[in-house]
């Protein structure tokens, strides 16, 4: 069954490319022929500002490719689907969800945690927080004083080309000692490399994808004249786009969007490949709703990640969420998986639904 929602965020969130109002999600419920429900989802942003992929094009994907893919199998296990799906041209996110529905279904039928099933060991997640574009410097402030305040352990703003070093200059100035880090998403080219040295006298912990996607030569290039790592984002879309950074030297961080890449095995590839180039690696998020940012956290558990995640409380983004517990980041940061972890809330669901689609083979 194929449910999407909209659920509206607390405040508009801006980035170069764009900005969000609400959260448009499919999410995807799959019932084993034993009687066991997995849940997963289908997250890319609106407008298709981040990505080509959209809540609409992600929804043509799934009914017509993927669910009746998965369908046709019969009996698979996660892994064995992942290679099928690797096969599969596009539409990431849609893979991201119906992967990790199965994975959900296989882990409630073993009655274990995901992270298990991948040898990770449960750990408290640390969290950062994104921050968004706004109109004024103090309006920046505000938001960087309230999320510190919150707990959050490292700050992320978001920068374009005329809101770049005068906003850093003034968070940096205010919060000496905040770990601290910029996210371009691709609004730079080479030709701003005056921009990048001023950044650099900040310490900040990275740059985020200060290039277009496709950059990755030239991503290299301007790492070699700057002290601040660059951080991929839009250019790790797979573990074949990872090994092409490693090759040009176009980033010293990875950030691994679960959604992004394809699903949680993709993730796992591309974070092993990464670390053993030497390469630092955390996990991002879009953001999404519970349920993605859920099993988001069980791979940021691994201890190959060495930043916060960008899993915030569901409370920073959302008028609601669909699972229960809502996630939460305790005083010092950190988000705790409940015991008995999170669970899905069909009323929440169907309160925020605007389509259903039932898929059977």
């Amino acid at each position: 069954m194929l449910h999407r929602v909209r659920v509206p965020l607390v405040e508009p969130f801006r980035i170069s490319n764009g900005v969000v109002a609400e959260k448009d999600a499919i999410l995807i419920e799959l019932t084993t022929s034993d009687g066991v429900i997995g849940w997963g989802e289908a997250s890319p942003m609106s407008g298709s500002f981040y990505s080509s992929d959209t809540p609409d094009s992600s929804w043509t994907a799934l009914k017509h490719r993927f669910v009746p893919a998965l369908l046709s199998l019969g009996h698979v296990e996660p892994a064995r689907f992942h290679e099928f799906l690797r096969e599969q041209p596009g539409d990431q996110f849609s893979r991201a969800g119906i992967e990790g529905a199965l994975w959900d279904a296989y882990a409630n039928t073993r009655r274990v945690a995901l992270c298990e099933l991948f040898g990770i060991q449960p750990r408290a997640v640390p969290s950062g927080v994104a921050i968004g574009i706004f109109d004024t410097t103090d309006e920046l402030l505000e938001r960087v004083r309230r999320y510190v305040a919150e707990g959050y352990r490292r700050v992320k703003i978001k920068i374009q080309p005329g809101w770049d070093v005068e906003p850093v200059a003034a968070v940096r100035e205010k919060f000496p000692e905040l770990p601290l880090m910029v996210d371009a998403n691709a609004a730079y080219t080479t030709d701003d490399l005056q921009i990048f040295r001023e950044l650099d006298r900040f310490q900040l912990l990275m740059i985020e994808q200060p290039l277009a996607a496709k950059a990755i030569t030239e991503a290299g290039e301007l790492q070699s004249h700057l002290k601040t790592p660059l951080c991929a984002d839009e250019s790790a879309e797979s573990l074949a786009a990872v090994e092409l950074l490693i090759k040009h030297g176009a980033a010293r961080i990875v950030n691994i969007k679960v959604q992004r890449v394809g699903g949680l095995s993709e993730a796992l590839s591309m974070l092993q490949t990464a670390r053993a180039a030497g390469l630092q690696c955390w996990v991002g998020t879009m953001p999404e709703l519970g349920i993605a940012s859920a099993q988001a956290l069980q791979l940021a558990m691994h201890e190959g990640f060495s930043f916060p995640t960008d899993i915030e409380a569901s409370s920073r983004w959302y008028v609601d969420d669909v699972i229960k517990p809502a996630i939460e980041i305790d005083k010092r940061g950190f988000i705790e998986v409940p015991r008995g972890g999170f669970k899905v809330s069909r009323e929440k669901i169907e309160r925020y639904t605007i389509a259903t689609e039932k898929v059977v083979s």
